[in-house]
């Protein structure tokens, strides 16, 4: 059920609910599970709609060693139920969460003492009960000794979006490779100025055509940009009340089950749980001509 934004409608439902949408702009994700007092991340929700998986730096992952862990909740009931963190985390980091839009694979990126450099980005593939199968990292066509994060499939499958830095970037850039079988090409640089001197942190498709939403950090500050097909043309703020040059708004991803939502992770002033929190929104509409 959607709940209209207000104080009203904040105060009666201290949301656990999948998403509070025929709100006018936004609303909080799963407040008490998803959205709690500690800082929670990338949020990304199956095709099926019944299940979330998200990071958090919450206590009890199990990595056992603190940082960020992945956790995941159940739809039940129309809320989000039974928040626990994936048997996958390590002591390292795992971050940056994402659901092919077939529901075959979660990928996600990590710093684990397994990798090449750094974080680099892994995928785990979904058996037909639910469960996850053997993490597998991503080949060296992706993976280098830089950090790479914030994988994005695109809808069809043909093209992983993904942030990496190193040699010759300008800090974090945005990297595109194409689909080969079951695997991925040779990774290749978006152009100027969609990569600029700040620090392009991923972002994630606005369909099969080519539009994007950019998380860009400059100063320490990280901000939601959209941008059409030709990734030469300016990129536009994101329509969203805190989604300023001086917060900290970021991770956006399309609600599998209802492309025409979208979650981000940030900051706002209310409705508020604790550090970062996630947000559900409309998902913009870019035409590409």
């Amino acid at each position: 059920m959607r709940t209209p934004l207000s104080l009203l409608a904040l105060s009666l439902s201290l949301l656990s609910a999948p998403g509070a949408m025929a709100l006018s702009e936004f609303g909080i994700e799963g407040m008490g599970v998803v959205s709690t007092k500690a800082n929670e991340a990338q949020a990304t929700i199956a095709p099926d709609g019944k299940r979330i998986v998200w990071a958090s730096d919450r206590a009890g992952g199990a990595g056992g060693a603190g940082g960020w862990d992945l956790w995941q909740a159940q739809l039940r009931d129309g809320r989000w139920q039974d928040p626990a963190p994936l048997a996958l985390n390590t002591a390292g980091d795992e971050v940056d969460p994402f659901f092919s839009h077939d529901g075959a694979w979660l990928y996600f990126a990590s710093n684990r003492d397994s990798g090449r450099g750094g974080f680099d980005l892994y995928g785990v593939m979904i058996r037909e009960d639910g469960s996850f199968g053997t993490v597998l990292a991503m080949p060296v066509t992706v993976n280098t000794a830089a950090d790479e994060r914030r994988p994005a499939v695109r809808p069809d499958g043909q093209a992983l979006l993904f942030a990496r830095n190193g040699k010759g970037t300008q800090g974090f850039d945005l990297f595109v490779a194409t689909a080969q079988g079951r695997g991925f090409n040779t990774a290749t640089a978006l152009p100027a100025p969609l990569n600029s001197a700040a620090d392009e942190l991923g972002g994630e498709w606005l369909g099969n055509d080519g539009a994007l939403a950019v998380t860009r950090v400059v100063g320490g500050h990280s901000q939601v940009w959209v941008v059409g097909c030709d990734y030469r043309k300016p990129a536009v703020p994101l329509g969203l009340s805190f989604n300023t040059a001086d917060g900290q708004t970021g991770a956006p991803v399309v609600d599998a089950s209802k492309p025409g939502e979208m979650v981000v992770a940030g900051q706002a002033r209310s409705p508020k749980a604790g550090g970062l929190d996630v947000y559900r929104m409309r998902a913009p509409m870019m035409v590409c001509r």
